[in-house]
């Protein structure tokens, strides 16, 4: 019996899954989209190298019906990989992007369709309105990202932005026009524009699957995406290297004037502590910055691949 409901029309639609470790949260998401039978679809999910028993339960889906296919990847790569690789393989002239741990409401994917048929937009985006359920460390810190992020980069990425997001063709094709290795999905679909419309949704418990995202994680996404749209970084470098010169001129202007009409002797040993301290750290953070640029350099001249498939119901690829 296929997964997807037949409705006798030629199928233009391709919703991308991209999951990891996906066994017991991938029936409640694909029974959810079932549900949703007004529009014909396909369905490509990327299998990032789970090791439960995510890519039998792709195989079976395969067999059922063929509007599934599936590629698994031959280790983890990956949230930016996986969705790289699914934007790549999608043949619809409507592509969705969606996670597949149920961490966004599947249940708007037809409201989305609707808005997309109309031809007034290109791409239509989920962003959540509040955090519920978020601890108030990781909500501050994600709201304050956000900020930054736009006023830096000067890309307009709306707060609670997810990666459920329903795109024409042409979006698809002009962000795979962007070949660059360091990627951050949600800038680049920013960056090349189009006509987008945002739905808000109040964010709920996740029914099924828990988040893979540590916070260190997030924080290391979060530089990416910082240093891969802006410059910013290496200015604020230079400007904390004028500061720390200008501080010093200004204190060794002090305690010259302060020892020739006071006749106060300085005391050298803690005052050299500080000063060292103050600008050693200042030194290391701007090489920190610097060196994030160079690796990113590094990564890009040395033109990888982002992803090896081991295995795929796919015609050629196995």
């Amino acid at each position: 019996m296929p997964v997807f409901p037949q409705m006798g029309v030629e199928v233009v639609t391709e919703v991308l899954l991209a999951c990891y470790n996906g066994e017991k949260y991938l029936p409640p998401l694909l029974a959810s989209l079932s549900a949703q039978g007004e529009k014909d679809f396909r369905v490509l999910m990327q299998d990032d190298g789970s090791r439960d028993g995510t890519l039998r339960i792709l195989r079976e889906l395969a067999k059922e019906d063929a509007r599934v296919r599936y590629l698994s990847f031959s280790r983890n790569f990956g949230k930016e990989a996986g969705m790289l690789a699914g934007l790549e393989h999608a043949k619809g002239d409507y592509v969705a992007v969606l996670d597949a741990d149920l961490q966004d409401p599947p249940e708007y994917f037809v409201d989305m369709f609707r808005i997309l048929e109309t031809g007034e937009y290109d791409c239509v985006n989920l962003y959540r309105t509040d955090r519920k359920g978020e601890g108030r460390i990781r909500s501050f810190f994600s709201d304050a990202f956000y900020k930054i992020y736009r006023k830096i980069t000067k890309i307009d990425v709306r707060s609670g932005a997810r990666d459920f997001r329903l795109m024409t063709r042409q979006v698809v094709d002009c962000v795979l026009s962007m070949p660059e290795y360091n990627r951050f999905t949600k800038g680049i679909f920013s960056w090349v524009g189009f006509r987008t419309k945002w739905i808000g949704y109040e964010n709920v418990a996740r029914a099924a699957g828990e988040t893979k995202f540590s916070f260190r994680s997030l924080l290391k996404y979060s530089i990416n995406g910082i240093t891969s749209f802006s410059t910013a970084p290496l200015l604020l470098a230079s400007g904390l290297g004028v500061l720390c010169c200008a501080v010093s001129i200004l204190l060794a202007l002090f305690y010259l004037l302060k020892t020739l009409f006071f006749g106060d002797p300085v005391a050298g040993f803690p005052t050299l502590v500080c000063l060292v301290l103050f600008i050693g750290g200042i030194q290391l953070l701007c090489i920190g910055i610097l060196g994030s640029y160079v690796a990113k350099t590094y990564m890009e001249t040395k033109r990888r691949p982002q992803y090896f498939i081991r295995e795929s119901n796919e015609d050629g690829e196995k």
